[in-house]
């Protein structure tokens, strides 16, 4: 159970990261809730998921999803650029992500 609200915490990371973007600053009102809703309630299911989880593997976790998530947002919906060397790195947190998973048994 534990993972499972860990992926849901980052995914709602993600969420959060692009509703900040898309608030311009927090000017714009719709977003600005969005992204404090979803900031809560990632923060929230990362403490319940760090009842049972190691604190170095729940976080790195948790900031991997959210950091390759809102990495792809960027290229597929906000129009980023997607270079090599931009896409290396997301592999790169892609693999550390499935090590932390992997040590953590």
């Amino acid at each position: 159970m534990a993972w499972f609200l860990l992926i849901v915490a980052g995914l709602l990371e993600i969420v959060w990261a692009s509703a900040m973007k898309l608030s311009d600053g927090f000017s714009r009102l719709g977003p600005s809730l969005v992204t404090a809703a979803a900031m809560l309630a990632s923060f929230g299911l990362l403490a319940l998921a760090m009842r049972s989880l190691p604190l170095g593997t729940a976080y790195t976790v948790w900031t991997g999803i959210g950091a390759v998530g809102a990495f792809a947002v960027g290229i597929v919906w906000m129009g980023e650029a997607a270079s090599p060397m931009r896409l290396l790195a997301a592999g790169l947190i892609i693999s550390g992500l499935v090590l932390m998973k992997l040590s953590a048994g």
